[in-house]
């Protein structure tokens, strides 16, 4: 899609808001501080947002929705389970090493929406655990014991595994985002006993 410049101005403001709210936190920062650090009027960001609410929907529903469509992008042409969810774990791991700013506000400021905005988002969120929940269930497509691992707990596990690296992760440090995302991958299919084990052998 090629973008206007309008839309260039646009989305260079998100990027630039993003990185503000992650470090200031959303409550913290001002409409006209988001001017200062974009170099802009304080008119001139009132002419490409309403108001800091409506940035704080577009940085998230946009990074949901790019996220979304790239994971189901990843994961066509797959022919088998484990691939799909290797890729889905791919795709996650390293879209969001080149949003980490996103990444922190989507974990820190999910509810700091108005309650007319939250809905939106919540269900783009609901979509993407629901992807994620269905390539689990195909994994094992017996029918479900006691005993086993509820699928949405193995999705939020590995969520939480995932969406935490902004706090600690450097993707320009000596572990690129693919060897990381290969990590995960092999960490959450077969444990740390076996790649101990593996180590050590």
């Amino acid at each position: 899609m090629v973008l206007t410049p309008y839309d260039e101005r646009r989305e260079r403001l998100l990027k630039i808001a993003a990185s503000v709210f992650a470090a200031k936190g959303y409550h913290s920062t001002t409409m006209r501080g988001l001017a200062r650090v974009s170099g802009m009027s304080l008119a001139g960001i009132y002419h490409y947002f309403a108001g800091k609410d409506e940035i704080l929907y577009l940085i998230q529903e946009r990074c949901f929705t790019r996220v979304i469509e790239g994971a189901a992008q990843a994961i066509a042409g797959c022919t088998t389970a484990t691939e799909k969810l290797e890729r889905f774990i791919h795709h996650h791991v390293t879209f969001f090493a080149g949003h980490m700013d996103e990444m922190k506000i989507l974990s820190h400021e999910a509810q700091s929406l108005s309650a007319e905005r939250i809905e939106g988002v919540n269900q783009l969120k609901k979509n993407y655990v629901g992807l994620l929940v269905g390539l689990l269930k195909e994994l094992d497509p017996r029918p479900p014991s006691p005993d086993d691992v509820d699928p949405r707990v193995a999705a939020y596990s590995l969520f939480g595994m995932m969406n935490w690296i902004y706090t600690w992760y450097d993707p320009q440090g000596e572990i690129s985002p693919e060897s990381l995302a290969s990590q995960f991958v092999q960490l959450f299919l077969n444990g740390i006993n076996t790649q101990v084990t593996h180590g050590g052998a």
